[in-house]
């Protein structure tokens, strides 16, 4: 099963529920990359554009290419508004960009549906030399702050979440290295959600790839389960979320 277009198919739960960056996160990145009027930005994978904005506002000559067609659409009715913005779509990993360059190619959780051998190389065939790589994503601690409301949960895991093929998507960030790119190094931010048994299941089902593709019986008996766990430890949730930014260059030729 392909996964990369599970979430296309709720492109308005996908908005309302995925987890949003933090300003500090957009800051870095723009200061590093030195993004202003004039310079050129490619985002691989926008989903419904919650990493867009920010590099819109700098007045950047902004492309994003996106392969979902509900999720594109979207997206381009939420930032048309902006002069500079402009949407294809298509597959990164096939598409031609006919000798197009950018001073800064970033993705939010996009890259770890590509192979690095395709990729790492593409991207850096893409950027100007000197540009820049920005991969950043959101990891969540749900068992440090929860205690035995985890365990509950994990329990209903174990007797109703049955999905056909399970996802194996993952990268390895450090391998950037490995591809000709320079100056690679990690930051990270803090941030916390709370919610509730509705928002919780509501988080889950728009958010997470094999949850949606949940079916019945499994599926209400799952999101029951989790429901009742919720509201027998409070009515209450705890998400400790670690926002982290990747950065790496393209070596500047003769430097």
């Amino acid at each position: 099963m392909d996964f990369r277009k599970t979430f296309d198919s709720i492109p308005e739960q996908f908005d309302k529920w995925r987890p949003r960056y933090c300003d500090e996160l957009f800051k870095d990145i723009i200061e590093y990359a030195a993004i202003q009027a004039g310079k050129s930005v490619l985002e691989i994978g926008p989903g419904t554009g919650q990493a867009t904005e920010p590099f819109l506002k700098t007045g950047c000559d902004y492309l994003a290419i996106e392969l979902g067609e509900n999720f594109a659409e979207f997206t381009k009715k939420k930032f048309g508004c902006y002069e500079n913005f402009h949407i294809v779509n298509d597959d990164f990993e096939t598409y031609d960009f006919g000798g197009r360059k950018f001073d800064l190619v970033f993705s939010a959780a996009t890259l770890q549906w590509i192979p690095e051998e395709i990729g790492f190389p593409k991207i850096f065939h893409l950027l100007k030399n000197g540009g820049t790589l920005a991969m950043f994503m959101t990891r969540t601690d749900e068992r440090t702050p929860n205690g035995t409301l985890y365990d509950e949960i994990q329990k209903v895991y174990d007797e109703h979440f049955y999905v056909e093929t399970r996802y194996t998507c993952s990268l390895e960030y450090d391998n950037v290295v490995n591809y000709g790119f320079t100056d690679y190094h990690y930051r990270d931010w803090k941030q916390t959600r709370i919610y509730n048994a509705d928002e919780y299941v509501e988080y889950l089902a728009g958010s997470m790839v094999e949850h949606i593709t949940l079916k019945e019986p499994y599926k209400s008996n799952f999101y029951n389960g989790v429901h009742e766990a919720v509201v027998k430890a409070g009515n209450k949730i705890i998400l400790n979320d670690t926002i982290a930014l990747y950065l790496a260059k393209k070596p500047v030729v003769g430097v």
